[in-house]
């Protein structure tokens, strides 16, 4: 697949994350109830499409719409410093459901990681109950993540912990 300016996803398995995530991956899931009632859900949604969970946690660099649609181009920076790199990425679905809202994007080429992130936001009328999730599958694209091994783990559960955290909560 290809964007605009040409750029091929690093992967195969596009859109992998909205169902049975592939073999040969590192495969993340982290889900945390934000509050409740529909109207949070709908704020929530609007939010993630403006990527909030990226920018509360500070690694949003920049992207090509305001908000998320199939094929925008985001970059976040990931470390500090003269050590931070920006990472590419690609908007490869949006996700539009009734009771589900967010954006996957799929790493591009000069990302340390090779894989796909799901952002999302659900509400479960069972409990009236939302929940901020990010799904993921990935494996190391540079020498310095396939070193990293378990703490790049680590980090992607702390900052998915970030990101969910940046999310509007029930008042």
């Amino acid at each position: 697949m290809s964007n605009e300016s040409g750029d091929a996803l690093t992967y195969a398995e596009v859109g992998a994350t909205a169902g049975t995530l592939p073999r040969g991956y590192h495969h993340f899931t982290l889900k945390r109830r934000i509050g409740s009632g529909r109207a949070l859900f709908e704020r929530a949604g609007v939010a993630i499409l403006a990527y909030r969970m990226q920018k509360g946690t500070g690694i949003f660099h920049g992207a090509t719409t305001p908000s998320a649609e199939v094929g925008t181009r985001l970059t976040v920076r990931l470390g500090v410093g003269p050590l931070a790199i920006t990472a590419p990425c690609r908007v490869v679905y949006l996700l539009e459901e009734s009771d589900r809202r967010g954006f996957a994007y799929g790493t591009l080429p000069g990302h340390p990681e090779i894989g796909e992130e799901l952002f999302a936001v659900e509400y479960d009328a069972a409990d009236d109950g939302v929940y901020g999730v990010v799904t993921a599958f990935s494996r190391p694209g540079a020498w310095y993540t396939r070193l990293g091994g378990p703490v790049v783990r680590s980090i992607q559960r702390y900052i998915a912990g970030r990101y969910i955290a940046a999310l509007p909560t029930s008042p």
